[in-house]
């Protein structure tokens, strides 16, 4: 299993959100990169990055930002945060970035995830955010008529490869990941699944190991030491 240390942008800062909430947030530095840097010095190889003002806007407000952050030798970035055109992703791929995700786009814009997958293959992951069994979008401020794990099948089907899953309820809570999430997804699909949301101590790392999934996202935990990054990298080779 692969460890992606997460940094959410907001004004150029690292910050992370409660639930979600933009009316929630927490900013742990104003250097990203010191952070970035730091998740290196842990043993990470990945790291996974949302551009929040981005979510909300389509545009790339922190792309300064995340070119610093893909410079860092070593490290596979991947970035989200409100990717809808091709042209937006073509800016993130051209700034250094190993992956992008696409969220609210690939729920309200079939055709568009489609061409990225045509254009850019496993370049393009879809981020699968869920609300009480459906797909949330918009920042999670809205909530879609996709059932979760039908939208889940439909992208594999597509031809995606790469799911970051979202328990909404989870994340930044720091009461554990939906491990019954995973493991249904885990067995139900032939895809790669990062788990996210939630993931808040060793036993969530050890757990999700043993299920298999592809990667696990630790964000607050890493922030607020309640998982050792080093250790957990450790723990999930």
């Amino acid at each position: 299993m692969n460890i992606f240390p997460a940094i959410d942008l907001f004004d150029g800062k690292a910050v992370r959100l409660y639930k979600g909430d933009y009316d929630n947030m927490t900013v742990y530095s104003d250097n990203p990169v010191e952070i970035a840097l730091d998740f290196k010095a842990c043993g990470a190889s990945f790291m996974h990055v949302v551009d929040l003002e981005g979510a909300k806007t389509g545009e790339t407000p922190n792309i300064e930002t995340v070119k610093k952050l893909s410079a860092i030798e070593g490290l596979f970035v991947e970035v989200g945060g409100g990717i809808r055109s091709l042209e937006v992703i073509e800016r993130y791929l051209s700034a250094g970035v190993s992956r992008v995700i696409l969220g609210t786009a690939a729920v309200t814009n079939p055709e568009f995830l489609t061409a990225a997958i045509e254009k850019y293959g496993d370049k393009i992951a879809v981020g699968v955010d869920m609300k009480d069994g459906f797909v949330a979008i918009k920042g999670w401020t809205e909530k879609s008529e996709q059932e979760g794990f039908a939208f889940c099948k439909k992208m594999q089907d597509l031809g995606v490869k790469t799911l970051i899953c979202t328990d909404i309820s989870k994340d930044g809570a720091m009461q554990g990941a939906n491990h019954a999430l995973y493991e249904r997804l885990s067995k139900e699909l032939d895809i790669d699944i990062i788990a996210s949301g939630g993931v808040s101590s060793m036993e969530d790392i050890i757990r999700l190991n043993k299920l298999g999934v592809y990667g696990a996202i630790i964000g607050k935990a890493y922030y607020t030491k309640a998982i050792d990054l080093s250790d957990a990298i450790r723990i999930s080779k």
